[in-house]
């Protein structure tokens, strides 16, 4: 498995990722878990809410797309972590069958001027279902070490 490294990431799209069918026992044992909303849990309370039947939380459709990133890329990327979300938006409720996919495009990549040894990547992800309809926005920096750097043991 070829490592990633800050110089890897060039502007533009990064690529696809997924897809991973959602269940309604997966939203429901996730909801139970760290979101127990009724719209949830519950098929007949989730009807009579704002979203029209039973859906995902939106913390776990975060957790997805991370796991989804780091299958895709983040796994083998000389990541040394991320200062944060930037920016995180719900756009439409994922429901129990749906089938997600993750669009991920690099929107900035610098060097960092406190660590040059690191570079700060930018990520921008969306999150969709197989009829395209994006489900979350996410905008979000990693800092990634520097190939030369990384093999010259400067990092740190």
């Amino acid at each position: 498995m070829n490592r990633l490294f800050f110089e890897d990431f060039k502007l533009g799209h990064l690529g696809r990722f997924g897809s991973r069918r959602v269940s309604a026992e997966e939203i429901r044992e996730f909801a139970a878990e760290f979101d127990p909303q009724p719209m949830h849990l519950d098929e007949a309370a989730a009807s009579r809410s704002l979203l029209k039947g039973l859906a995902g939380s939106g913390w776990h459709l975060c957790s997805i797309i991370m796991r989804m990133m780091f299958d895709g890329f983040i796994g083998r990327t000389a990541s040394l972590g991320s200062p944060g979300v930037n920016e995180l938006r719900w756009l439409a409720p994922f429901r129990p069958g749906d089938d997600i996919v993750l669009d991920v495009e690099v929107t900035e990549a610098r060097v960092s001027r406190s660590r040059p040894a690191t570079g700060i990547v930018m990520f921008k992800t969306v999150a969709s279902n197989a009829s395209g309809q994006a489900l979350c926005e996410m905008t979000s920096p990693i800092i990634v070490e520097r190939r030369g750097e990384a093999v010259s043991g400067k990092v740190g």
